[in-house]
């Protein structure tokens, strides 16, 4: 199981010195996300100021792009970096999408994720071996590619992608075509277990793949002190309010909670939404335990589920370094 960082949003000039503090940590790679900045710029200054980690999005909007943009992004991030680049992929919820990207939201989520994997692929196919751009498909129609806007091959070109969800229909999507999954941090080793591994499993069947070629990775709660624990509850509550995430309560019974929660989301009353998360939800959603247990308490929660794994807090390089290279 590789251990990885997160990139907290911050500005681009506190990034260089978080990348090279996590690559002297240990960290096997470290991540950026899509939520108050561009998850792809920050990764440029990783690939300059580390020599070893591998680095990635956790995930980049894949709906609020189109094929060819992605592609080039990931395929320079690549040659930068000698091949160490991770293309994440979500798709993010339909209200985000239509209203803070003003995107269109498909019938087939899954379906225009499947497309859009394979639409960014034929760009790399073509400007690594030469041949025609020629995609066709029900959402990307992809036939030009002049020499003038052609990057020509580099030396690694095989691009890992991993996409991210929580349900089952992305999980399969991933063991069907993708080389990773992201499940998302509002889960729980039940979850993991019987929901999310059996539907990627069933994705890779359906293609002629098998479980091993499709990397797992996962962020965890971790509470090792009060007041972690009420910023857990408070995150806990606000992923149990996305009404597309109420299978993940609702295999232990408390669909009737998430429902709660939605009610309180709907009207705006976030204050009062960890309140509803009891000590029993806590310590599923959660790893719970003193602050040098942590390293143990994660390996008999992960061992065996993921293959990678990060804590839902970042990296900041001179806080807590000794916690995290015990870790």
């Amino acid at each position: 199981m590789k251990f990885d960082a997160q990139i907290e949003p911050t500005s681009l000039n506190d990034v260089p010195r978080i990348a090279a503090g996590a690559e002297r940590i240990g960290f096997d790679a470290i991540w950026s996300s899509e939520t108050q900045h561009d998850p792809f710029l920050p990764l440029a200054l990783v690939a300059e100021h580390t020599q070893r980690m591998y680095f990635g999005t956790a995930v980049a909007i894949g709906f609020a792009r189109s094929p060819a943009t992605l592609a080039y992004t990931a395929w320079d991030l690549a040659a930068a970096s000698g091949g160490r680049f991770i293309l994440g992929l979500g798709t993010q919820v339909k209200a985000h999408i239509e209203r803070r990207f003003s995107m269109p939201w498909p019938e087939s989520p899954v379906g225009k994720l499947r497309e859009l994997i394979a639409a960014v692929r034929a760009f790399w196919e073509a400007w690594q071996s030469g041949e025609r751009l020629n995609f066709r498909g029900e959402h990307y129609k992809l036939t030009l590619m002049s020499p003038f806007f052609n990057p020509g091959p580099i030396e690694h070109p095989h691009i890992p992608i991993y996409i991210a969800g929580v349900n089952t229909g992305l999980c399969r999507l991933a063991g069907e075509a993708a080389d990773g999954f992201h499940s998302h941090p509002y889960h729980s080793a039940r979850y993991l277990r019987e929901v999310v591994r059996p539907a990627i499993a069933e994705g890779a069947g359906r293609a002629g793949r098998s479980l091993a070629e499709v990397s797992l990775s996962t962020t965890a709660f971790a509470v090792t002190s009060p007041e972690e624990a009420e910023f857990v509850r408070s995150q806990i509550a606000f992923y149990a309010s996305t009404p597309s995430y109420r299978p993940v309560m609702e295999l232990h019974g408390w669909g009737d909670t998430a429902d709660q929660l939605q009610g309180l989301a709907r009207r705006g009353e976030w204050a009062g939404m960890g309140a509803l998360i009891t000590e029993e939800m806590l310590e599923t959603f959660a790893v719970i335990c003193k602050p040098k247990a942590l390293g143990t308490a994660l390996r008999e929660r992960y061992q065996g589920l993921v293959d990678r794994l990060a804590l839902y807090l970042p990296f900041l390089p001179g806080q807590r370094d000794e916690a995290w290279s015990e870790l």
